[in-house]
């Protein structure tokens, strides 16, 4: 048992703070679906740091040396490329990780678990439990970077953002002067800046300015209908304002059914395949009309663009399942 107990150990460890930056695939329903905590050895494995868009660190010690780097980063950022490159190179996070007198996975876990074992406490990790863990973590590492933008963008000081004061990120403004792609830059214009004005007011408060920039997350009605015009727009080939079947499928079809387990199967053939997407596209055609609208969008748009909460999950399954 003391072999095994170390085994089972070695791969929650692992996997919680190695393997959480990387996504799986495919989604995997666990066959064991809760965490229980022994503590009787010590880990000694290196670590390595491996930044993925949509995880988050598990551990919120982890996440502080990370954003606090960040901010280091970003404030070196004006200084000029030396500045930018001695802070590339900082050893904090290696130093830190493999000092075990400073960073010891076993009591980090010891530690952490009953703040996870919550709901119900019970001496083991639901996949519930681990997945809304999972997105505390990430929805606090959303809010401290949008604090950051906000006090950048907030030039009269007054606690809100308005759009003469937003100004978006370079690659944006290039993309948009390059008027060989075909696409108006909807992300960040002032339409979705609109949307992202819940109390209409024309301006955006801290709350309103995070989901402008995480719209994906927002509960905002408004906001979630211009992510669907977004979609309708960029992939409206024919520029009338709607989805035809060809506009849907392939392209927004292999997105949803990347994220929707009763589509995501591998091993349909082409005709198959298009059959699943003419279901799917009948589905959403309320009207009947033969096309999709925005708002016939908003079924799917939370797995055309999944949320933090979709990848918390997704995480929390994968660790378990493999733990």
């Amino acid at each position: 048992m003391g072999k095994l107990s170390i085994f089972i150990y070695i791969s929650i460890f692992s996997l919680l703070l190695i393997l959480f930056f990387h996504t799986p695939s495919r989604r995997i329903t666990p066959r064991h679906r809760r965490l229980r905590l022994r503590s009787n050895f010590t880990f000694n494995q290196p670590l390595h740091r491996q930044q993925q868009d949509h995880y988050a660190p598990f551990d919120p010690l982890i996440a502080n040396i990370q954003l606090r780097r960040e901010d280091e980063e970003w404030q070196n950022h004006s200084l000029g490329p030396s500045q930018s490159d001695a802070a590339d190179s900082h050893p904090e996070w290696e130093e830190f990780i493999n000092d075990e007198d400073r960073f010891n996975v076993t009591e980090r876990l010891s530690s952490l678990f009953p703040n996870i074992d919550v709901n119900p406490t019970d001496g083991f990790i639901s996949v519930e439990e681990l997945t809304r863990w999972n997105w505390q973590q990430a929805m606090n590492a959303a809010l401290h970077r949008t604090e950051r933008e906000f006090e950048t963008h907030d030039e009269d000081r007054d606690g809100f953002v308005s759009f003469a004061e937003y100004e978006p990120p370079s690659w944006v403004m290039a993309a948009g002067s390059n008027s060989s792609s075909g696409y108006d830059i909807g992300w960040w214009n002032e339409e979705h800046f609109n949307a992202s004005d819940a109390d209409g007011n024309g301006a955006l408060d801290m709350s309103e300015f995070n989901d402008f920039l995480h719209p994906a997350d927002s509960r905002n009605p408004k906001l979630l209908l211009w992510l669907c015009r977004d979609v309708v727009r960029e992939r409206d080939n024919s520029k009338d304002g709607k989805l035809s079947f060809s506009e849907f499928s392939p392209a927004i079809f292999d997105l949803v059914r990347r994220v929707d387990e009763d589509y995501g199967s591998l091993s349909w053939d082409d005709d198959q395949m298009e059959a699943r997407a003419k279901k799917m596209f009948l589905e959403l055609d309320k009207d009947e009309d033969g096309y999709l609208s925005a708002t016939e969008l908003l079924p799917v748009i939370g797995k055309i663009h999944p949320s933090e909460a979709y990848y918390a999950k997704q995480q929390a399954e994968y660790i378990i399942s493999q733990a």
